[in-house]
């Protein structure tokens, strides 16, 4: 199956939020983000505040309502703090979003265009699992900062933590809807599917998953899609959902070149993550290979380890960075693997359920 049309990358992620100033300080503070731009009262937008983050190749919008009948605010008080758009650069907004409302999209933000000194801005959007967006972004005739209604903000020089860019999106959505997922996709993206985990492989005593991940023709862009799986007592996905009332972003996964560097900075400012029995880490050499990474440094930060056919990989998972236990994030360093740490599932589903049962929610 090919594209139904060119997609370049993940352009940038829209959070949702509460109070967008609080929010994009602690991303700046915690994460490692550097600001921007900010759109707002000031620069005319009358109904929201948004602020523009960066780091490498990453771009994080933070947005918060200023009415209580914004779509925002909406968004927040059902979901709580999460991500509420998913942006892809294409070459053509219009004919992708022609191209997918044909496959099957439903429409959430007809084709517009934008101008400002930078040019012509034009976006669509279509929408996604839950009340998530997808956004199409064309940029090939403005050459502005990042789009009309932003203006420079932040004189603050950047302290960057290492994330260089999006790995993937996870999105959790309801008993029996991930099959109809990847099916959106396929019909309305040309997205192929590029592996499948079922409740046998992402298993533990207690709970049990669905995964499969599917991926844009280029391999740069990967939505995997999990949904519950019938357990002995409640499993992560499911307490997502209850959480979150439906299906939405689980987490994102940010890609680095050192972990263990970018790991310590991050630890360092006060992001927590969650830990693993220090057992995982006996004969970890002899499970999954020679790596070139020291093992004490990896079990010293709780960082796993996972070799496929085609390499290693290195992750570690924060944990929830909002009130709910929903969004978190997930930081990656891969090494040839194209996986997504098979073999560290079942050790990262128990420290799982390990918070599960710390709030009261394992039953």
């Amino acid at each position: 199956m090919q594209d139904v049309f060119p997609i370049k990358r993940v352009d940038h992620l829209e959070l949702y939020v509460g109070n967008a100033k609080q929010a994009a300080a602690y991303y700046t503070r915690t994460l490692g983000f550097a600001p921007r731009g900010y759109r707002g009262l000031e620069t005319g937008t009358r109904d929201a505040v948004s602020y523009l983050l960066d780091q490498g190749q990453v771009r994080l919008i933070v947005t918060g309502a200023l009415t209580p009948d914004h779509a925002v605010a909406r968004f927040v008080f059902e979901h709580g703090d999460g991500v509420g758009v998913v942006a892809l650069e294409v070459p053509n907004a219009v004919r992708a979003f022609e191209a997918a409302t044909a496959g099957g999209a439903t429409a959430a933000l007809e084709p517009t265009e934008e101008h400002d000194r930078g040019g012509t801005f034009r976006s669509a959007a279509i929408r996604g699992y839950g009340d998530v967006l997808i956004k199409f972004v064309e940029r090939s005739q403005y050459g502005g900062a990042f789009a009309p209604g932003f203006e420079p903000y932040g004189s603050s020089p950047a302290a960057p933590s290492g994330l260089l860019a999006i790995d993937h999106i996870v999105g959790n959505v309801e008993l029996g809807g991930m099959d109809r997922w990847v099916k959106f996709f396929a019909d309305t993206m040309g997205f192929t599917e590029l592996v499948h985990f079922d409740d046998k492989k992402i298993t533990t005593e207690y709970s049990a998953l669905m995964s499969k991940v599917v991926q844009d023709g280029t391999g740069r862009v990967k939505f995997p899609i999990n949904e519950p799986a019938t357990g002995r007592r409640k499993s992560q996905i499911q307490e997502y959902l209850d959480y979150n009332h439906g299906p939405g972003v689980q987490h994102v996964a940010f890609a680095t070149e050192d972990i263990v560097k970018t790991v310590s900075a991050l630890r360092a400012r006060g992001l927590e993550f969650l830990r693993v029995p220090s057992t995982y880490y006996e004969d970890l050499e002899r499970r999954v290979g020679r790596i070139d990474e020291p093992v004490d440094q990896l079990a010293e930060l709780g960082i796993l380890a996972d070799r496929d056919d085609e390499g290693y990989l290195l992750q570690i998972f924060s944990e929830p960075v909002v009130d709910r236990p929903t969004l978190f994030f997930e930081v990656i360093e891969r090494h040839g693997s194209r996986g997504f740490g098979e073999g560290n599932f079942k050790s990262l589903f128990e420290a799982i359920e390990r918070e599960q049962a710390r709030r009261g929610n394992l039953v």
